[in-house]
């Protein structure tokens, strides 16, 4: 620290003016810091949505915390409960609030707390609103399943949709679909990119055309449904039927909200907007690690850049270090406070690793990293890497050896058949490998999340809805939360659900769940 700061002395003889002085802001401190970052992050090469920065309370922070971070939303009883956990926590002491909130929008709304210093606003406008901002606006996954530009117009109409359905239909009417859809909400999403990129501005005028035509494919599959005594036969018959209904579909609100034969229209719209929430806030699930971590690195280099201007001083540059190294804090594995890895530590330390990498390579380096190690740019690698990969792949990219060692990992085998753990990989050449594949297994979404598709529907019979969990490696689902999710999709689809817990290896049954739908929408 005190070599940094004899280095910005030497930088800042001729400092300019600084942005501030002590920690109090004003409206024209928070423009001053604005521009300022603006002019480092364009010599970083970053672009971004144009910034809108709201200034809001601990009580808004909160209420922001509980309704998912978006500015507008429809209501719902769950989002008061965690509003009410949260506040009395908070007010206990036992949680501290976040800086800041930044929505995916254009333009790019960031909420910032009133009671953050100076020097904090000037933190949290560099993460937010230029390094998240730059990642939302360039990273591949958002650029394909986002709609930046529609989302707040979207989410106005669905709120206001969501109230006069209330005022039409009753509360409790309304409340039992959103209870359900929200049940599924981790099931209401395309995992892979589909011919058309969501347009959410156009929602309010085709949410009119379906009311007034009809659901088509509902229509030609229901008023034709055979007998059981006059079925058709034949693998032809099945065919078609599977056909119809897009099976098997892993979307399972999508096909709910297309074919469940006895939803009403305002039911099925309902169904949809959660399922367009639900695939709004998909890539970030996927990008986590990469997205902190190119917001930490970039406020990082803002910070020092405005350091090295004099554009604030050592008592605001002592202050930021103090609270960047409490956001990249990463405790042991044998820490009492141990969670898992911190996305901002990992992310941190691997864009900075991949500046070394570029910049200062070692043979070790110029071996793993043939295209990128001595580049020399390490900024240009760096923009690549935000836009081009998921948290996944980019771990099993980028992951170096040396990070490996200064992290200290290893990679451990919990055998539920064995009495022992087992170190299965190391520090030498085939255990980095090993590591990297293993640690970034960890961020793949489709190992984590269950693999779960309506494989069926028994149309010859009791129309009941058949659905299958592929079990990865044999962990089938926690038993009463399957229940009661199975409960949800039998009352929307309206009739009995069966799933079923299957070896993807041998296709044998592991476990069976049935429900019964309850007559509690119509």
């Amino acid at each position: 620290m005190t070599t940094a700061l004899k280095s910005r002395t030497k930088a800042t003889a001729k400092a300019a003016e600084p942005l501030f002085t002590g920690n109090d802001w004003d409206f024209d401190t928070i423009r001053r810091i604005h521009e300022a970052c603006e002019v480092e992050a364009t010599a970083l090469g970053l672009s971004w949505y144009p910034n809108q920065i709201e200034i809001i309370t601990a009580e808004q922070m909160l209420d922001a915390y509980s309704s998912i971070g978006m500015p507008l939303f429809y209501k719902h009883w769950s989002f008061g409960k965690h509003f009410a956990q949260q506040e009395a926590s908070y007010r206990r002491g036992h949680m501290g609030l976040a800086y800041e909130i930044v929505i995916n929008s254009d333009p790019c709304i960031s909420y910032v707390m009133e009671e953050n210093s100076a020097t904090m606003q000037t933190l949290v406008i560099a993460h937010a609103a230029f390094g998240h901002n730059h990642f939302f606006k360039n990273n591949y996954l958002f650029r394909q399943w986002t709609d930046a530009e529609g989302i707040l117009d979207y989410l106005d109409f669905a709120k206001a949709y969501i109230t006069r359905c209330e005022e039409r239909y009753g509360h409790t009417a309304v409340e039992q679909v959103l209870d359900a859809a929200h049940a599924l909400m981790s099931q209401g999403v395309h995992r892979y990119p589909r011919k058309k990129r969501p347009d959410l501005a156009s929602e309010q005028r085709r949410e009119r055309e379906r009311q007034e035509h009809g659901e088509q494919i509902f229509n030609d599959l229901w008023r034709t449904l055979p007998a059981k005594a006059d079925a058709a036969k034949g693998d032809a018959a099945l065919d078609r039927r599977r056909a119809l209904l897009e099976l098997p579909q892993e979307n399972i609100l999508y096909f709910l909200e297309k074919v469940a034969p006895r939803l009403r229209p305002w039911q099925r719209e309902i169904l949809r907007i959660v399922r367009l929430v639900a695939q709004y806030f998909y890539p970030q699930r996927q990008t986590k690690v990469m997205n902190e971590g190119c917001a930490t690195y970039v406020h990082y280099r803002i910070m020092n850049a405005l350091s090295e201007k004099g554009l604030i001083g050592d008592a605001a540059y002592l202050e930021f270090l103090t609270s960047h190294t409490n956001v990249i804090r990463q405790p042991n594995f044998d820490d009492r406070s141990f969670g898992g890895h911190n996305p901002y530590a990992l992310g941190f330390a691997m864009m900075q690793d991949i500046q070394r990498i570029v910049e200062n390579p070692t043979e070790e380096d110029r071996a793993w990293f043939p295209d990128i190690a001595g580049t020399g740019d390490a900024m240009a690698v760096l923009r690549d890497c935000w836009e081009n990969y998921r948290d996944e792949s980019f771990i099993a990219q980028f992951l170096s050896p040396k990070l490996m060692r200064d992290m200290r990992l290893f990679h451990v085998v919990d055998d539920p058949d064995e009495p022992d753990l087992r170190v299965e990989a190391i520090h030498d050449e085939r255990g980095y490998r090993k590591m990297r594949r293993s640690f970034a297994r960890q961020y793949d979404v489709a190992w984590l999340d269950p693999d779960i598709e309506v494989v069926d529907v028994d149309l010859e019979g009791d129309r009941r809805l058949i659905v299958h969990h592929k079990a990865l490696n044999r962990i089938t689902l926690q038993k009463d939360d399957a229940r009661r999710v199975l409960q949800h999709l039998a009352d929307l689809w309206g009739y009995d659900a069966v799933l079923k817990e299957v070896d993807p290896a041998t296709g044998a049954v592991l476990v069976e769940h049935n429900a019964s739908a309850r007559p509690i929408f119509f």
